[in-house]
């Protein structure tokens, strides 16, 4: 369901190309490039002519994944971030710290996934 309207999402805007990215690793910072902290398993690297930074995405094949807190993700990620290597329709979704994090997304690693646009936030994204 959209955080927002708490409708569901309908057909998909997108079918992108996803990475993984994690703390730790070489050229990765605590910040997204709107300068706010990243989020695991919640913040998203997009090319910013495709998607507008502070879209909230909804990626389908991420529901039910086991989130940091043990909880089961539903589904929604936020577009706050970009990369280099970030061009077109790719997505680059960032799992936490250090490479073990990203263990419940390694499925997911370079596959398509099915991305729809569910909002806008304003601000940082929510923890």
């Amino acid at each position: 369901m959209n955080a927002l309207t708490g409708a569901v999402p309908g057909s998909a805007d997108y079918r992108l190309k996803a990475t993984l990215y994690h703390a730790g690793a070489k050229g990765v910072g605590g910040l997204d490039s709107l300068g706010c902290k990243v989020v695991a398993m919640r913040t998203a690297a997009i090319d910013k002519t495709l998607i507008p930074r502070r879209t909230i995405l909804f990626i389908k094949e991420t529901v039910g994944l086991s989130m940091p807190d043990g909880s089961a993700h539903d589904g929604y990620w936020y577009a706050s971030d970009v990369g280099g290597a970030i061009k077109g329709q790719r997505i680059d979704l960032f799992t936490g710290s250090g490479s073990s994090s990203m263990k419940p997304l390694r499925p997911l690693n370079l596959s398509q996934l099915t991305v729809t646009k569910a909002g806008q936030f304003k601000g940082c994204p929510p923890k």
